[in-house]
């Protein structure tokens, strides 16, 4: 294994109606703070509890805001951003990117009635097999019984 993780990038619109804490989420990065390294993108730090970002749910801790109403959030000061969503009204329209961690390895798909991951078939067909040689057995040598 390399080390690296790999991750499936989505994006999303999403619209929140701001509500008496706002719009429920904290932001960092910017070109003066970056959060991840080289990228001087805006970043969700925290979902407040109760706030309008949980109340929806599709908002998360780490997601990357693109933009705000349509105006795109590159290359802006930390401060900037902040003033654009304190400012963008009382309906807001994200444009969000969310990175979910890719799953190395074989995908294993459990059917209903296989909790353990072993094909129901595998089980049953033995079981069938032995049932129907203890049925064999006992029919011809049953008159030596």
């Amino acid at each position: 294994m390399n080390g690296r993780v790999d991750y499936l990038v989505t994006e999303e619109e999403i619209n929140l109606t701001r509500g008496a804490s706002g719009l429920g989420f904290n932001i960092v990065g910017g070109t003066d703070q970056q959060y991840v390294s080289n990228d001087s993108g805006i970043y969700v730090s925290r979902i407040k509890e109760d706030g309008a970002a949980a109340q929806d749910g599709r908002l998360q801790e780490g997601d990357k805001i693109l933009s705000v109403n349509g105006q795109d959030l590159k290359n802006l000061l930390h401060q900037d951003a902040v003033d654009l969503f304190r400012n963008a009204g009382y309906a807001v329209s994200l444009r969000v990117q969310h990175r979910l961690p890719v799953q190395n390895g074989p995908i294993v798909h459990r059917g209903e009635g296989e909790p353990s991951g072993i094909p129901v078939s595998m089980v049953l067909l033995p079981v069938f097999a032995l049932t129907m040689v203890a049925v064999w057995a006992f029919m011809r040598y049953r008159k030596q019984l």
